[in-house]
């Protein structure tokens, strides 16, 4: 183990001695300062000390021809009296490289959210699309509010929404949510909160009135897709989601009862729709298809459709009903019920809200029974088989 009072003339001439792979030369002066020599001809400045559990550490601090010895000296000193005072650097190190990018939390958090999430996709796409080409090469401890709220500032320059800015930042502070929950490496608060946010305003009511409904009627029946005119029948006359509706099930619809579970709904829990009779007249005339289990399969797979647009836009705009979305005849359904004196809870029942508060919005109410609910909005819907 030569000693040696280390400077730049030796540094440059040191040699490793034939027939090693390295040599290390200590230095004189400052405690645990060396230089590593290697057969190669590589040169590389160390810090090598004992922790707090007599372990042999070491500290690089940095290469021969990087770094002027000046600098390497003066690091070595400044690193001498942190360990003098009882601190790791190595230790310190290791805890900054042991800090994930957010690209490898981003892979835990798609990974727990696909185990539950009906609206995965969503949040995939968000990540993939918006999060990880700005943050997904830094490490967690590197990102702060200041720069998440700027980057939110830039993507509302990009022309998008302040809705979808904001699923962006809350798929974004869910990840850090979720780090903090696993105690991940160099996580101590969550960047992606308290930020300031144009408030929302995605509230969009469209409601039929009994001649649109009327319109509607007519234009679905003469559509190419056979089946829409029963899903939007069914639709309207449900207040169902079309995503409950494209899944439902044989085995979950009671005719007797007249009444149709909905197993898994937006809310999680699973919920009961009564059938008004129009509604029942619409399930009678289905053609069921061998065993397929579905109420409304797509022809050509026996599956659930995957999407229903084309059809839906045509018959939409065949109506004179542009911009109606297919969601609207959810609203359509509550409205019919609401303007027929139907008890508010009554209609949250029907529609499966979680809350009176989302119920809310289509008014106040005399009590009534649900099956009354779906039968008043049958009728002032006017919808006839």
């Amino acid at each position: 183990m030569p000693k040696v009072k280390l400077d730049n003339t030796f540094a440059l001439t040191a040699h490793c001695p034939p027939g090693k792979a390295k040599v290390d030369y200590w230095d004189t002066v400052t405690t645990g300062f060396c230089l590593e020599v290697r057969s190669s001809g590589g040169r590389t400045w160390y810090m090598r000390y004992q922790d707090a559990h007599d372990r042999q550490r070491q500290h690089k601090i940095g290469v021969f021809g990087d770094i002027t010895f000046d600098q390497a000296r003066k690091e070595a000193k400044r690193l001498r009296s942190e360990i003098t005072l009882g601190g790791d650097p190595a230790a310190k190190k290791e805890a900054v490289k042991a800090i994930p990018t957010y690209a490898e939390l981003a892979t835990q958090h798609l990974a727990h959210a696909k185990t539950y999430q009906r609206s995965f996709g969503s949040t995939e796409m968000n990540v993939r699309r918006h999060v990880l080409p700005r943050w997904g090469k830094v490490r967690l401890s590197d990102i702060h509010q200041r720069d998440v709220a700027q980057w939110l500032n830039e993507k509302a320059g990009e022309g998008l929404s302040p809705g979808t800015i904001e699923k962006i930042r809350a798929t974004f502070a869910r990840s850090f949510a979720l780090a903090l929950q696993w105690d991940v490496p160099g996580i101590t608060r969550n960047p992606a909160t308290g930020i300031k946010r144009p408030p929302l305003n995605n509230s969009r009511e469209r409601f039929l009135t009994v001649d649109e409904a009327k319109r509607l009627q007519k234009a679905v029946a003469s559509s190419r897709n056979t089946l829409l005119p029963a899903i939007v029948g069914l639709l309207l006359l449900t207040g169902a989601r079309v995503s409950e509706l494209l899944k439902a099930e044989w085995e979950h619809v009671d005719l007797d009862r007249r009444a149709w579970l909905i197993p898994t709904s937006k809310t999680g829990k699973h919920r009961y729709v009564p059938l008004s009779q129009a509604a029942i007249d619409i399930l009678l005339g289905l053609h069921r298809v061998g065993r397929c289990p579905f109420l409304l399969p797509n022809p050509k797979t026996l599956k659930p459709f995957t999407e229903i647009k084309h059809g839906w836009q045509k018959a939409r705009d065949d109506a004179g009903l542009p911009g109606l979305r297919i969601h609207d005849l959810r609203h359509s359904a509550a409205s019919f019920m609401v303007n027929s004196g139907v008890d508010l809870f009554a209609v949250g029942k029907v529609l499966g809200h979680a809350s009176y508060q989302s119920t809310q919005r289509y008014s106040h109410l005399a009590n009534d029974t649900l099956l009354a609910a779906v039968e008043a909005g049958a009728a002032k819907a006017g919808w006839t088989n």
